[in-house]
């Protein structure tokens, strides 16, 4: 084993923020170390935090932290933010927040950009969660972009997904009905001190009991929390929500189940990558395909044909 992989293992900060940034800059390095340490992985616990923008995600996840240092446990977060489609960059302003921690042994932090990658999460996010694990955190909480109700790709990263909701956005509900919330694992509405709570929450508690007329028996019933994470009320529930859903995983044996489908995601998505990368280089070697390209720019094309006509000619 490299020395990296070793200082993983050993749960070295340094190597950790490394291997991240070799995983994220997509450098070959990052997937020696990945290779290395992926048999030491299925450990932590992970789990996504998401909702719309302004639910104060960052916030709520600063106070969770807090909580689970209280009960002794190493945690790892991951927190997205999106990125620029001009220059590329983020202002990863989550790290920002969560800065009362910078000094804490048993906590590592990482701002990670989208790069334009759609579904609410950074093209690296499993690769740092398998890091962080592999280091010996506890809790893996990854803190996604502010989302719609088709950007779920948090589901299939995490054990248990925490949908954050908060009062005065308009209409809320009908905002992630049509996908989140038939994914949310715990539910927590944030910033309870303010006006309409009441009316959100009732809301919120009917279509989960509707959701669950749907469910067998014995499967979990997501639970509905108030918080106000600024000033830290609500978090010990939270945090227990988190660990009875855990515990159901376990006892229901999804919790290993749940780590093979996402090596699964991770190798679909990385095959789908692969060959559309192939696909396009043997592609461009074509003296046809640049007129190609320019008759569906010029209009004298339709691209479906188009696409049609380019798989026509090349072979993977």
């Amino acid at each position: 084993m490299t020395d990296i992989g070793c200082a993983l293992l050993a749960g070295q900060v340094a190597a950790g923020a490394r291997a991240i940034r070799w995983l994220d800059d997509q450098d070959p390095r990052g997937r020696e170390v990945l290779r290395e340490i992926f048999p030491h992985t299925g450990r932590a616990h992970l789990v996504g935090i998401t909702g719309p923008p302004g639910a104060g995600k960052s916030t709520l996840v600063d106070a969770l932290i807090g909580e689970q240092r209280a009960r002794g446990r190493r945690v790892g977060v991951i927190a997205v933010d999106p990125s620029s489609p001009f220059t590329g960059g983020a202002i990863l302003g989550d790290r920002v927040r969560m800065q009362r921690h910078a000094l804490d042994e048993g906590v590592f932090v990482r701002s990670m950009g989208t790069r334009g990658q759609a579904g609410g999460l950074s093209r690296s996010t499993y690769d740092a969660c398998l890091v962080l694990d592999a280091m010996g955190y506890d809790v893996v909480l990854v803190e996604t972009v502010g989302v719609g109700q088709d950007e779920i790709d948090i589901v299939s990263l995490a054990h248990t997904t925490v949908i954050v909701m908060v009062p005065g956005l308009g209409d809320e509900v009908q905002a992630i009905k049509a996908g989140l919330l038939e994914v949310g694992d715990v539910f927590l509405l944030n910033k309870a001190d303010r006006d309409g709570v009441e009316q959100v929450g009732r809301e919120l508690e009917l279509m989960l009991h509707l959701r669950g007329q749907d469910g067998e028996a014995a499967a979990w019933r997501p639970p509905l929390l108030r918080m106000v994470a600024t000033r830290g009320e609500g978090t010990g529930a939270a945090v227990d929500a988190l660990e009875a859903h855990a515990a159901h995983l376990r006892a229901s044996g999804q919790y290993q189940r749940q780590a093979g489908l996402r090596s699964y995601h991770q190798f679909t998505a990385t095959l789908r990558e692969a060959a559309t990368r192939r696909l396009l280089e043997r592609a461009l070697r074509h003296s046809a395909t640049a007129a190609l390209v320019a008759d569906v720019h010029d209009l004298k094309v339709d691209p479906y044909s188009a696409a049609e006509a380019l798989l026509a000619q090349t072979e993977l």
